[in-house]
């Protein structure tokens, strides 16, 4: 007997960074000699210090429930932080712990958007942000960014895509999946759109931390009060402190929103894993060395990749300057995305994810969040691939 399943299930596509991982996974599990550019994962283990925090909270016995909005020392510490590294004043009930980034941006889609509501979302994008959209009913209006502006919106683009129907815009520097990292000039002119159509933004900043090139990373909620009450930002500590699986990420918001989310919470996840909560506190509060030495081997692995790249001429990209991502322009090769994916996977043994995941068939996104051995040798296949089927 077949199952019916809910119609929302069908709005929506299975993540395919995952399944790529999975398979490349999958096939070094085999024994198969596979260089991996999919994860948005560091490859770094979570910093000892972070650990040894959690630790102790679990031999003190905090193993039980707690408060759905998050452990009260954990928001405090998050709105000091806030105030220490953006400038901006919150207090703690205008913050809620999630577990993890994606499901703070998960729930905030679910207590904003309606059905006929409309999100802008500037193409490429992370691959979720649609789904959550969807999945609440809203409709997503793709505005489409090129490598000649470094794959950013400019407030021309915002202004012309916003309707009485706009509810939401959403902005993410450093980017998943260009690595661009928007100007403060860039913010304040997308500010000023934000605030003349009474619009709300989320500001995704979850790749702050990760920085080249005196890049400088600029929260659109610091540009005035006016539109720090417009702004939900979203954040975490995944990418910048290697704790991917802890699931530990955060919303600083109104607190109407707050509240909210908070609901949804106590009906859906109830609280944050309770001693992963005092790790967090432990990776805000101690020495940020360990975020400057993981910046300092991503930087060695980007310049390595960019080097490798400006060597294969059918191939092109905007240098990233922030996050650890590459998006590379393959449309001089005839191959879609997801075909060039799937035979540099299967005949030469490197994981890469499709650009039309991202909302952009022309291109496929490189994570340099592996190790530098890795990253020489998978450059060198991708490049004896593109010579193979260009000729060049």
């Amino acid at each position: 007997m077949g199952i019916k399943l809910a119609g929302r299930v069908d709005r929506i596509k299975p993540s395919l960074t995952l399944a790529i991982t999975a398979k490349a996974k999958a096939m070094k599990a085999e024994g198969i000699d596979v260089c991996s550019f999919s994860a948005g994962e560091p490859d770094f283990d979570t910093p000892t210090h972070v650990k040894a925090a959690a630790q102790r909270a679990l031999d003190e016995g905090k193993t039980k429930y707690g408060p759905a909005a998050g452990e009260p020392t954990l928001r405090a510490a998050l709105a000091r932080k806030l105030e220490r590294d953006n400038g901006l004043t919150y207090a703690p009930e205008n913050i809620i712990v999630t577990n993890g980034g994606k499901h703070s941006l998960f729930e905030l889609i679910q207590v904003l958007i309606e059905p006929g509501d409309e999100v802008i979302i500037p193409s490429p994008y992370w691959l979720s942000y649609p789904e959550m959209v969807a999945l609440a009913g809203g409709k997503s209006v793709f505005v489409p960014t090129s490598a000649e502006t470094g794959y950013k919106i400019v407030p021309e683009q915002l202004h012309a895509a916003i309707t009485p129907n706009t509810k939401l815009f959403v902005l993410n520097s450093p980017s998943n999946p260009t690595g661009a990292v928007y100007a403060p000039d860039e913010i304040r002119a997308l500010a000023a759109e934000v605030l003349k159509h009474n619009i709300l933004v989320v500001s995704d900043e979850i790749y702050e931390k990760i920085l080249y090139d005196n890049a400088k990373h600029f929260s659109i909620a610091a540009v005035s009060p006016e539109l720090q009450a417009r702004t939900i930002i979203s954040n975490g500590f995944a990418k910048s402190h290697a704790m991917t699986g802890w699931r530990v990420g955060y919303i600083a918001a109104p607190v109407e929103i707050v509240k909210a989310m908070a609901t949804v919470q106590g009906h859906s996840t109830s609280n944050v894993c309770t001693f992963a909560q005092f790790g967090a506190i432990a990776a805000l509060e101690s020495s940020q060395d360990c975020v400057s030495e993981m910046l300092n081997a991503f930087a060695v692995r980007r310049r390595a990749i960019l080097k490798h790249l400006d060597a294969i001429p059918p191939l092109g990209c905007p240098r990233p300057d922030g996050a650890f991502y590459v998006f590379v322009d393959i449309s001089h090769t005839g191959y879609t995305s997801l075909d060039f994916c799937k035979e540099l996977l299967e005949k030469h043994r490197v994981a890469a994810i499709p650009g039309s995941a991202f909302g952009n068939d022309s291109c496929i996104r490189l994570s340099y969040a592996t190790d530098l051995a890795s990253v020489e040798e998978g450059m060198m296949r991708l490049a004896k691939f593109v010579e193979k089927i260009t000729g060049a």
